[in-house]
């Protein structure tokens, strides 16, 4: 009995190992996908890349390390979200309100910022590599107080 516990032990523990945590809810991400909207829900980790989420109310959601490379959050309001770690590279965001958000670490390398209302984000140690932004007070050198 103990070796077939421990052979057991020997093939179920790398396994579980090897599988990465994934924190977010996912009746919460296809409640986004399907109604594109998900206010104050769990998000976090999840893999939103590529994802039309086009006008998308996303207030207080909790997208902290969420994927959302090459996203669309044309007009989507993500108001008081968690964005801590998040990846928006080569993400498309226009006329989006990321009011009182936090932006800490969150990587927008080569992500399209047009008329995005920061007012009250919390911007520290973003990675705009490339990016562009237009209508939009981040620059490189610290958070945006209004």
């Amino acid at each position: 009995m103990k070796l077939f516990t421990t052979a057991m032990l020997s093939i179920a523990l790398p396994i579980a190992i090897a599988i990465p945590a994934r924190a977010e809810d996912l009746a919460q991400v296809e409640q986004l996908l399907t109604t594109n909207s998900c206010y104050a829900c769990d998000l976090s980790g999840a893999n939103l890349s590529q994802a039309h989420l086009i006008g998308a109310d996303l207030r207080r959601a909790d997208l902290t390390n969420a994927n959302l490379t090459e996203a669309n959050l044309e007009g989507a309001d993500l108001e008081g979200a968690n964005l801590q770690g998040a990846v928006l590279a080569d993400a498309f965001l226009t006329n989006a309100s990321l009011r009182n958000a936090d932006l800490t670490n969150v990587d927008l390398t080569e992500a399209k910022l047009y008329f995005v209302d920061v007012a009250g984000a919390t911007l520290d140690n973003l990675d705009i590599t490339r990016a562009e932004i237009v209508g939009t007070p981040i620059s490189v050198g610290g958070s945006y107080d209004q």
